[in-house]
């Protein structure tokens, strides 16, 4: 293949150390020459050539499908391995506050009301659910599910920012509703309606927002605990780990929208949607902790200990 095509890839390490050096040659001559003015001719030829060596040195290779492969086949599941401990924070938070809200709203009924509001609360008592709207709307539903669930998890990523305050609050929100709802529906006799209808998505869509959950806690661990590294590198490495935990979550999020405006609403077998929930739970699992590709170690999963 022609070295020109294959831009820096196709150059040898001594050659790229002498790139290196004419380039630093030329953009120190480029500022000499642009002082004389009769030299504007040489000043135009070095700028072109400083030009292109800057394109072929900073812009690297074209994206290509297959590194975008390699990062949601390999990259992505070993960067949540790694920062398993702050999803699994994100869910607990969730989970506390979900439970805690099932118990103050079987308790105290009116609570429910002021978290809920009257005319969802009369829905629920009349044991109809809210959602049946979505049937005949489908591919608009679908669209606006999957437009609020990217903004509660970009939401929750970037309130990291807010030493994770914003996003300890967002986790804390969506396991109030849930807490709340679960328990309402319960009282009303349409549990089994109310988890039908959330578990299809919820298999995807729950991990990722404790995903993204994660990821703000990434930040903020970054910028309150940097350890031995200057806080600012610090903030940048986890900043780093923190976006690309979120990236994971985007198809995650798309397919869940799909399912639940076209699928947790319909009238499949009850059993149909927790078998699908079953599924794309267990699918998930062995995306995120099946690989066997090479850590930075060298370290196959398959050949570890």
């Amino acid at each position: 293949m022609n070295r020109s095509r294959r831009g820096i890839a196709g150059l040898s390490h001594t050659e790229l150390q002498t790139l290196g050096l004419l380039y630093r040659q030329t953009a120190s001559d480029l500022a000499t020459v642009r002082e004389d003015a009769s030299s504007r001719q040489l000043a135009a030829y070095l700028n072109q050539l400083l030009g292109r060596a800057h394109n072929l040195i900073y812009l690297g290779h074209k994206p290509k499908v297959s590194a975008l492969v390699h990062f949601y086949r390999d990259t992505y599941p070993r960067i949540f391995r790694e920062t398993l401990s702050r999803t699994m924070l994100a869910f607990a938070i969730f989970l506390a506050m979900g439970v805690a809200a099932w118990a103050v709203t079987w308790h105290n009924p009116a609570f429910a009301y002021r978290v809920l509001g009257p005319r969802m609360m009369e829905t629920i008592e009349q044991r109809k659910m809210w959602t049946d709207s979505i049937v005949g709307i489908k591919p608009l539903a679908s669209s606006g599910i999957m437009t609020n669930n990217l903004s509660v998890c970009f939401t929750a990523f970037a309130l990291g920012v807010t030493a994770g305050l914003g996003t300890i609050y967002m986790m804390a929100f969506n396991g109030l509703l849930i807490g709340v709802i679960g328990a309402a529906t319960l009282k009303s006799g349409m549990a089994l309606q109310f988890w039908s209808f959330v578990a299809p998505h919820g298999a995807l869509e729950l991990p990722a927002i404790f995903i993204a959950g994660g990821a703000g806690l990434e930040i903020a661990t970054g910028m309150l605990f940097p350890g031995l590294l200057p806080r600012k590198l610090a903030l940048a490495r986890a900043g780093g780990r923190a976006s690309r935990l979120l990236m994971g979550t985007i198809p995650l999020l798309v397919v869940a929208g799909l399912i639940e405006g076209f699928f947790s609403p319909s009238d499949a077998p009850v059993a149909m949607k927790f078998g699908l929930a079953a599924v794309l739970l267990t699918a998930l699992a062995t995306y995120l902790f099946s690989s066997r590709k090479k850590d930075p170690a060298g370290v196959t999963a398959s050949s570890a200990p």
